[in-house]
């Protein structure tokens, strides 16, 4: 019971920090709130496991430089005072580095698959998604079109694409997807803050329940999924289904933020960019399909004769976000009409 009421003071006030930043008009506002986020992370992460508490201490050693680095960029933009600072090389590039080192996007990108490879399935979610939603609204202020957002975009791609590659563990294969799709969410940044929530909104409620499905049938690694008596052929079912969606497959719902951050990418005529995020997106899409393909056909081993007819009965919530996941596609005619 002790136990349960940290965790909900930790994460109301994780919580608070977030919105803090968000709504903050000042930077001394937003470092504040990062900071509060962060002191409130930490004691999630850490537990009677040595490794999560290392875990703990890679985290906190790496935000707490990011946000010095912030803090430092603040001080600097305060003391020059000048009416537009994003003309300003240094301290534009330090303020957005501090805030890419935060959320773990590539060439900053070390810690984030070590942490996630040690903690357990919610702090996985976490780090994923809400953990996110701060250092990048901050960064979607202060966002325009430059080289150096540029190579953040395709460095972030490469290195989620290929970083997945050779995963056995499925935690750090959701870190390199997390990276990769922070990529894309730069990019969506640069042309339009509502193409970017609706990319984060839609990456954050397949990230839910892809994570509900590994946490469900505790599976932390890729030999847990071959292994039909571990899982049933359902729960691999409408996990492979989630997953080609998380990694953009077109029919699925996470095909949608692509297409529009697409779509919109060649209207700026950005279709350089473009070309190089699609085709470097498909090594990423092929490791899900090796997955998917490894896990229900080849390494198939259940025999006809000795299938149990009484399945187990499953609540509909996970089935329906799943199909959810699957068609939303369907939907598109109504986020066309919002966008």
């Amino acid at each position: 019971m002790t136990n349960n009421s940290t965790k909900l003071l930790f994460l109301s006030t994780l919580m608070m920090g977030t919105i803090l930043s968000i709504s903050s008009n000042s930077w001394f506002g937003v470092w504040m709130g990062l900071e509060i986020n962060l002191l409130s992370f930490i004691p999630l992460l850490t537990s009677k496991n040595m490794l999560m508490n290392e875990a703990s201490i890679k985290y906190f050693i790496v935000q707490a430089m990011a946000s010095t680095i912030l803090l430092f960029s603040i001080l600097l933009i305060q003391m020059k005072q000048p009416t537009y600072w994003e003309t300003e090389m240094i301290s534009s590039t330090m303020v957005l580095s501090s805030l890419l080192l935060k959320i773990g996007a590539a060439p900053f990108h070390f810690w984030f698959p070590e942490i996630m490879g040690t903690t357990n399935w919610n702090n996985c979610l976490i780090l994923m998604t809400w953990q996110k939603i701060a250092p990048m609204m901050v960064i979607s202020y202060c966002s325009k079109m430059s080289i150096f957002l540029m190579s953040i975009t395709i460095l972030s791609i490469i290195i989620g694409a290929l970083g997945g590659l050779n995963q056995t563990s499925l935690r750090q294969l959701l870190a390199y997807s997390s990276i990769s799709h922070l990529g894309w969410m730069i990019s969506s940044m640069i042309i339009s803050e509502n193409v970017w929530e609706m990319y984060f909104i839609i990456y954050s409620i397949l990230s839910v329940i892809m994570v509900f499905l590994f946490n469900q049938n505790k599976t932390f690694f890729m030999n847990q999924i071959y292994s039909t008596s571990n899982m049933s052929t359902e729960n691999k079912f409408m996990m492979f289904l989630t997953l080609l969606s998380l990694g953009g497959l077109p029919p699925f719902l996470g095909f949608l933020p692509k297409w529009i951050v697409i779509q919109s990418m060649i209207e700026n005529n950005m279709s350089m960019l473009t070309t190089i995020m699609v085709l470097l997106t498909t090594i990423t899409l092929y490791y899900y399909m090796k997955i998917s393909f490894a896990a229900l056909i080849m390494s198939y081993t259940e025999n006809s004769w000795s299938i149990n007819i009484k399945t187990k009965k499953q609540g509909m919530i996970l089935p329906t976000t799943v199909m959810i996941s699957t068609f939303g596609l369907m939907s598109t005619p109504v986020f066309i009409q919002m966008y």
